[in-house]
């Protein structure tokens, strides 16, 4: 089990990285809300759980039924915001075993609808000012 230091985590040390890739919205009952700042994906967003927890079987029933209470208020906040066709729900963590779900909306003229979203395809992005707004939306949708 390939798993990281909590020292080393992006998530745990709010390090440059992280600001490099997102903007934190919100604090949530048990995790952390962020814009992707890569919008190939309009809207989308990155839910992390609030420790350094590896996978989402390690939580207790309680602590993941908190966990996906707090998904699903994002997807739901994203729903009314951005009306996509569908969200795509992803936790990978093979690299940075932080537990986390990126939540990536689809629209059917947009990039890979019907298939996988790619990670950071590095081609989309917003002025200071987008990004203002939407966090603003999102925040008020929450």
């Amino acid at each position: 089990m390939n798993l990281s230091d909590p020292k080393d985590c992006l998530y745990c040390t709010n390090n440059q990285t992280l600001d490099d890739l997102m903007i934190e919205i919100a604090p949530l009952s048990v995790s952390r809300l962020f814009l992707f700042k890569e919008q190939t994906y309009y809207g989308r967003c990155l839910v992390a759980y609030k420790e350094h927890v590896h996978d989402l079987n390690m939580l207790s029933d309680d602590e993941r039924n908190a966990f996906m209470a707090d998904v699903v208020k994002v997807t739901r906040a994203m729903q009314k915001v951005f009306n996509p066709q569908k969200i795509n729900y992803g936790a990978y963590s093979d690299k940075l075993s932080h537990l986390h779900f990126h939540l990536a909306p689809k629209y059917e003229d947009g990039p890979d609808f019907g298939g996988t979203f790619t990670m950071n395809p590095q081609k989309v992005y917003l002025s200071e000012q987008e990004y203002k707004e939407m966090v603003e939306k999102i925040r008020e949708a929450l």
